[in-house]
């Protein structure tokens, strides 16, 4: 099984030296596995295709090859005894960050101006009305306000990239980051296939359907899936839905930063956190995240359709090799233990939350994207 803290508390009979060989071998490690998680990616549908597996297999992201590979990954190392000598060599922050600077440039300002009006209206009341909610039941449950904070994140916003930036304002716990974005995966899934199915139940138009799923799936690559299930122009109203709310991801790890650094961990024998500290603790990645958005937008429009097109595929294909690599270190340095203490609760906590954010969602998307045409 994964190593526990308990595991972990006895002392060990030696030390292990963190030397350049370990940190290679800890490299390669992560790169073999995260190639090996592309690869699954890239293969398992088309062997799928013609199957009754196709539709689900298709729908399987990188993410969930990854952290499951990871997984697997962290039992071998632990038995072998190699997770501590390779500790220094998961570049977690690192993948992570690079990764969502990447995804800046490939969300356009320009798409969204073309639904500026509602989206965004949709987006700052959605996001509002959800990271309340679940932050109230959170305190309701008892959970740790870091973990509190990378729940409401991720329900509210755009799941695991929004529970990242979170989880570097607040200084969250890498356990509690993996726990959470585990989450956004588990309950991702199933809704590809189940709100465009609702949509088609519910006999919501091609915009509101786009608008509902766009805001409410909990990842972009499982909003495009479920986007494209529903239909083209579904799937263009739900493009830019989503990259609204990722646009604000900025904005909620500015509050988070000021209220973690002048309220929850407030010493009241201390003096008062200062503007220095609040851009200390600031995650630097989202300057580059806004700045990478403006310098793609500005590109796209400079070049053809086409350039542009291709550019951007690659900046995508590159920060999808990123993120696989975090999520696979994710894996590597998951801790079961920390897991077993959360318990039902955040569970119970993302599971209403996501219930409220599907009727807020649908109530605002009718609302708002009544009588859209894109």
């Amino acid at each position: 099984m994964v190593a526990t803290d308990e595991d972990l508390a006895a002392p060990p009979a030696e030390q292990p030296v963190r030397t350049w060989p370990w940190i290679v071998l800890g490299v390669l490690i992560v790169l073999v596995l995260g190639s090996v998680a592309r690869y699954l990616e890239d293969t398992v549908p088309a062997l799928a295709k013609g199957t009754s597996l196709e539709k689900f297999a298709a729908a399987v992201e990188y993410p969930i090859y990854a952290i499951a590979l990871g997984l697997i990954g962290n039992v071998v190392v632990y038995v072998t005894g190699l997770r501590e000598r390779i500790a220094d060599a998961v570049f977690t922050e690192f993948f992570i960050k690079t990764g969502l600077v990447l995804l800046g440039a490939s969300i356009n300002l320009s798409l969204i101006v073309k639904a500026a009006g509602p989206a965004i209206a949709q987006a700052v009341l959605l996001i509002s009305s959800v990271f309340l909610i679940t932050w109230y039941l959170g305190g309701l449950l008892g959970l740790d306000e870091k973990l509190r904070a990378l729940l409401s994140a991720a329900v509210s916003i755009c799941g695991v990239s929004a529970a990242i930036a979170a989880a570097g304002a607040v200084r969250a716990k890498r356990e509690q980051l993996a726990y959470a974005a585990s989450l956004v995966i588990i309950f991702a899934l199933p809704s590809i296939f189940l709100l465009p199915w609702l949509a088609d139940l519910l006999g919501l138009s091609p915009a509101v359907a786009g608008a509902w799923i766009g805001g409410n799936i909990d990842t972009t690559a499982a909003v495009t899936a479920a986007g494209a299930i529903a239909g083209e122009q579904t799937l263009q109203i739900a493009t830019i839905v989503k990259a609204t709310q990722n646009a604000l991801i900025g904005i909620v790890a500015v509050a988070l930063t000021a209220w973690f650094a002048f309220k929850v961990e407030k010493n009241a024998d201390a003096p008062r956190p200062g503007l220095r500290q609040l851009w200390d603790r600031f995650p630097k990645f989202v300057l580059g995240f806004i700045a990478a958005s403006a310098i793609g937008t500005w590109y796209v429009g400079t070049v053809s359709a086409a350039e542009g097109k291709a550019h951007i595929a690659v900046i995508n294909d590159l920060r999808t090799w990123f993120l696989i690599l975090a999520f696979v270190s994710i894996g590597l340095q998951l801790r079961v233990s920390a897991l077993r203490e959360a318990g039902w609760r955040p569970v119970a906590v993302f599971g209403g939350a996501t219930i409220a954010n599907l009727a807020i969602g649908l109530g605002l998307a009718s609302i708002l994207f009544a009588g859209f045409t894109a």
